[in-house]
């Protein structure tokens, strides 16, 4: 197909019809932002079959294998339904082949034909990090990645969901909806499985798209190296102290009341875990805030607060009296701090000034520095660098006097692909190395 971007004036991203998938759909009309787009309701070849067993995997194995070019990859989850992040739908598209829907459930095992069949030619997905560790829970291996909002954010794109950027690359509306849906539920609804397929109908269009646009723009490379990062990249370790992330957890001063919510939300998660429920299913953040700070000893007080006072509630009251009583008989020295640590345990940024000034001055100048960088190349400036990365180098600081090449070393050891390297370790070095009373913007908070 002709690629967008290439033939048009600036602005102009949209495939030209005789290069869109054909479609009866009606006429154009415009998306939420005034876009003028085509509606895309259905797939061009209608919504294909849900595959369940062996042998129609092998068949969907030798259809793929026998098509051409970059494969469209999604998965649908149960996120806010189910505990796990397993997929409970595969869609995949490949010129030539068509499009499968894959019910992994009952017979993973049996996936294997096409697992074999995926593992050669590059993957398209929208958002890989979402997809990927389910696909790679079945045991399926990508060889080569494209993301495509991931492209999106190099490209400085104001809304980079998929919808937003199949309108403006494609000109296409993508019909959306169904994406917080339960997805373990069986049978699947036949408006959800419409939805799914259009999720992989125009992915590869999406990408070509993209792709010309990323090169026009310089940043093909650039693109390459955040792919390949994000393919091989491990599994990010468990976040420490993920029960700070409680809601309204800020209102809570007492640290005492905070052992109270830990012991609650670490109950509620074996809980979900085993049950493999989402964790607000079992128990809302705000029941468990109310708990804690209401501190009920007894079945009756327990069973007088909002959302406990319900059968399901009343049957595990016992459970959650339990962990509240845990919480009060701990000694002072086992009470959680009042105060989260930052990522990678360092101090909030708001205590920096405090706890290390040189660290917060650098960091400023550095904000500051990058913050120039991005705007320039219309970027997002955590895909620049990422703010973990800076914090972490502005709080150890360098040994000596730092120069590009030190800093260059440190990004690397850190992550950093080349080419956020080459457009920051200079800049940085730079920002290290300015007197003790230069003037510097100081950090925001949220970083």
């Amino acid at each position: 197909m002709t690629d967008a971007g290439t033939g048009g004036p600036p602005g102009d991203r949209s495939v030209p019809a005789a290069d869109r998938p054909e479609h009866t759909d009606p006429p154009a009309h415009t998306d939420p932002s005034g876009r003028e787009v085509t509606p895309l309701l259905s797939p061009a070849d209608g919504v294909p079959p849900v595959l369940r067993s062996a042998a129609e995997f092998t068949a969907a194995a030798a259809a793929l294998r026998a098509g051409d070019g970059p494969v469209a990859v999604d998965t649908e989850r149960a996120s806010g339904y189910r505990y796990s992040q397993r997929a409970y739908l595969i869609q995949i598209r490949r010129r030539g082949a068509g499009t499968f829907l894959l019910d992994p459930i009952d017979e993973p095992d049996a996936l294997a034909p096409v697992i074999d069949a995926l593992r050669g030619p590059e993957w398209v997905l929208h958002a890989a990090d979402q997809d990927l560790p389910c696909l790679r829970e079945l045991g399926f291996v990508c060889a080569e990645l494209y993301d495509t909002e991931l492209a999106g954010r190099l490209l400085g794109l104001a809304k980079v969901n998929l919808a937003a950027m199949v309108a403006e690359f494609l000109g296409l509306g993508l019909r959306k909806g169904h994406g917080a849906a339960d997805w373990s539920r069986r049978p699947l609804p036949d408006d959800w499985l419409n939805y799914a397929a259009l999720d992989v109908e125009v992915l590869v269009e999406l990408r070509d798209a993209m792709d010309a646009a990323l090169a026009a723009a310089g940043k093909d490379r650039w693109a390459r190296e955040e792919f390949a990062y994000v393919l091989n990249r491990p599994p990010a370790p468990p976040r420490p102290d993920r029960w700070r992330r409680t809601s309204n957890i800020h209102t809570i001063k007492s640290a005492r009341t905070l052992a109270a919510v830990r012991e609650l939300w670490t109950t509620r998660e074996s809980i979900a875990e085993r049950r493999d429920v989402a964790p607000g299913r079992v128990l809302p953040d705000s029941a468990i805030v109310n708990a804690a700070t209401a501190n009920p000893t007894s079945i009756a007080e327990l069973t007088r607060l909002p959302v406990f006072g319900g059968p399901r509630q009343r049957r595990q009251a016992a459970t959650w009296l339990d962990a509240l009583k845990r919480a009060r008989e701990l000694p002072e020295s086992e009470l959680p701090d009042r105060k989260s640590p930052g990522p990678g345990g360092l101090p909030p940024i708001t205590r920096w000034e405090q706890r290390n000034p040189e660290a917060a001055t650098r960091l400023a100048r550095v904000r500051s520095a990058l913050k120039e960088i991005a705007e320039a190349h219309s970027l997002p400036v955590e895909n620049l660098l990422a703010p973990d990365v800076m914090r972490q180098l502005c709080w150890d600081g360098l040994p000596g006097r730092a120069n590009a090449a030190d800093v260059d070393r440190r990004l690397a050891d850190d992550g950093a692909r080349t080419w956020q390297r080459e457009l920051c370790a200079s800049a940085i070095a730079d920002a290290f190395a300015l007197g003790p009373d230069a003037v510097a913007q100081q950090p925001d908070a949220e970083d």
